[in-house]
């Protein structure tokens, strides 16, 4: 049984990684700005795994000394932390040039100094306990700089990979581990439009392959494997035109 910190937990991906850690036995600290929900998801949790612990607070991860606050104290009332989880995040965004920089301000915001901010606090907790499990959900849109819409989103996701990975090199032959989680195209309120397309994944089956691949602490992940793995390789490889079509 481990402590799994995990935020922007009020819907989404956030919210299904708690059911699914729950049922696995691990205790949870849940945070997000809607309370309400997180209070709806502590209820269904206990009801279905009443020996599992799960504290929820709110949080803006955009309140930089909020976040410090939240950590430190989940961790004090949680007797540590074994594992955090840095998915919060924004979807938001516009094509360059197009009049809309306060769209993606706030996605590079919320995306890359949020994430920032989410990890430093994990860190300092996990080198003071000496050990600790830092997971980073970045994108499969991070493997390749992307056009349209997400142009930002996917900067801002290749940027959080980056840190995470700086960080395990600065902890390598610790008792702390990092892994990097590059979802697919799963059903969530982020997907939005993404979701008519034959590539999507359901909630639960997408989390299930990212909870599995941070059971087994992998450093990195292309989730579900089947089929982002093999089409890793195709959007690492592929011309501007392919890859402005494939958007």
């Amino acid at each position: 049984m481990t402590t799994i910190l995990i935020t922007g937990a009020s819907s989404g991906l956030g919210a299904e990684m708690a059911r699914q850690f729950a049922a696995l036995g691990h205790d949870l600290a849940l945070c997000a700005r809607r309370t309400e929900r997180l209070d709806a998801l502590s209820a269904e949790v206990a009801a279905a795994h009443p020996g599992v612990r799960v504290s929820v607070k709110a949080l803006d991860v955009n309140d930089h000394d909020a976040v410090f606050r939240v950590f430190e104290e989940f961790a004090e009332e949680l007797g540590g932390l074994d594992r955090v989880v840095v998915n919060a995040g924004l979807g938001k965004g516009q094509p360059l040039g197009t009049g809309r920089f306060d769209a993606n301000k706030q996605t590079a915001e919320t995306n890359f100094i949020g994430a920032l901010a989410q990890t430093e606090a994990a860190a300092a907790i996990f080198r003071r306990q000496g050990r600790g499990h830092l997971v980073m959900v970045s994108s499969f849109s991070a493997l390749r700089g992307m056009p349209k819409n997400i142009t930002t989103y996917a900067a801002t996701k290749a940027a959080v990979a980056h840190l995470a990975e700086g960080f395990r090199a600065d902890v390598h032959g610790t008792a702390i581990k990092v892994t990097v989680l590059y979802p697919g195209y799963i059903v969530s309120e982020m997907s939005g439009t993404s979701a008519r397309t034959p590539l999507m994944t359901s909630t639960e089956k997408g989390v299930r392959a990212m909870v599995d691949a941070i059971e087994k602490e992998k450093k990195s992940a292309r989730v579900p494997a089947w089929p982002w793995a093999p089409l890793g390789v195709v959007v690492k490889r592929a011309p501007a035109g392919l890859l402005r079509r494939m958007s």
